[in-house]
């Protein structure tokens, strides 16, 4: 884990959960202002922290860095800005039902047309629109004029380029990312995109 010094997690605790498990599990009790347990993805106010500065800040795993926060179009940090990739995933439950959407960003530094492409990547979970269980358990706790669907959680992490060539590597933390995340973040590499088949 992270430097942080805020979650209290048993030895041997290994935090790697499906887009469900975050979906259904996390994001839907926190919406619903419902307890879940354990408790130890943060709340986190994303976008004055670049990516890097996440380490004692959010619930980290690896190299991957896990947060609530408010959802937000800004998305501008001290260095640099958050751009969506234009690529959206829904999230689909054990019975084949939409629960949420995925969305990929990646971190730039600096600004406009200057701005760096980084290998920073967020991917950032919201309750899918028909999901009015929030709605439904809000209005039960009083607190229907809070609108609980725009929290987020988020998955940041560092994509390594040289993923592929580090077979051998024995600091791998486990974390695979899905075929198709593989092709979302290769499509402005077509000549590097690897499909495991076997």
């Amino acid at each position: 884990m992270g430097e942080n010094s805020s979650v209290n997690l048993p030895p041997g605790f290994r935090f790697c959960p499906t887009d469900e498990e975050l979906v259904v599990h996390f994001l839907q009790r926190k919406a619903a202002l419902l307890p879940c347990h354990p408790d130890v993805i943060p709340d986190l106010e994303l976008y004055p922290h670049d990516p890097w500065e996440l380490d004692g800040k959010a619930l980290g795993e690896g190299n991957q860095w896990y947060f609530y926060s408010r959802r937000t179009q800004n998305r501008i940090t001290g260095n640099g800005y958050w751009k969506p990739m234009g690529i959206e995933e829904d999230v689909i439950n054990s019975r084949s039902k939409k629960v949420g959407m995925k969305k990929y960003l990646v971190f730039y530094i600096g600004e406009g047309p200057a701005a760096i492409k980084t290998n920073w990547i967020m991917q950032e979970y919201r309750l899918s629109k028909s999901d009015s269980s929030s709605t439904k358990s809000s209005k039960r706790r009083g607190h229907s004029k809070v609108d609980y669907s725009k929290w987020v959680v988020c998955r940041v992490y560092e994509r390594n380029c040289s993923e592929d060539e580090d077979d051998g590597d024995d600091d791998d933390d486990g974390t695979q990312l899905s075929c198709l995340d593989e092709v979302f973040l290769s499509l402005d590499d077509m000549d590097e995109i690897s499909l495991p088949f076997n």
